[in-house]
């Protein structure tokens, strides 16, 4: 018998070689999600936005761009950079929120293995009603 011919291969590789890629548009609704997560933000977006949100909710198009809306990221390699345009509930501090905000945002983009670099956030009005109800 020829042992040469019986030989074992050696351990195949578990994983393929490849690049990964994540969009900006995936940052953009973790971080939304995590953000609306947070008391005391009341909605995202600017006027025009909250604006073409509340024609489209009469329209019966209220979920168009929801996911996304009061939000830009941009990813570079390993790392992203997140800007927020928020409503805040009126009576609430600034400086709180938005504290909680970047934690809650850089928590939850992180746990898919990114890095963040900055959460730029500009509160763009408050919300003197119920939640959801910023002026327009």
């Amino acid at each position: 018998m020829n042992h040469e011919a019986t030989q074992e291969l050696g351990p195949v590789p578990a994983v393929a070689g490849g690049t990964t890629k994540v969009s900006d548009e995936v940052i953009e609704k973790i971080a939304v999600a995590a953000a609306r997560a947070v008391p005391g933000v009341a909605e995202l977006g600017g006027d025009v936005a909250r604006f073409f949100n509340t024609v489209l909710d009469r329209v019966g198009l209220d979920q168009v761009g929801d996911a996304r809306r009061g939000c830009s990221a941009h990813v570079t390699g390993d790392a992203a950079v997140v800007n927020l345009v928020l409503v805040i509930q009126a009576g609430q501090p600034v400086p709180q929120i938005t504290s909680e905000v970047r934690a809650k945002v850089t928590e939850a983009v992180e746990a898919y293995g990114l890095r963040v670099d900055e959460v730029n956030i500009r509160v763009d009005d408050v919300a003197m009603g119920d939640p959801g109800t910023a002026a327009v």
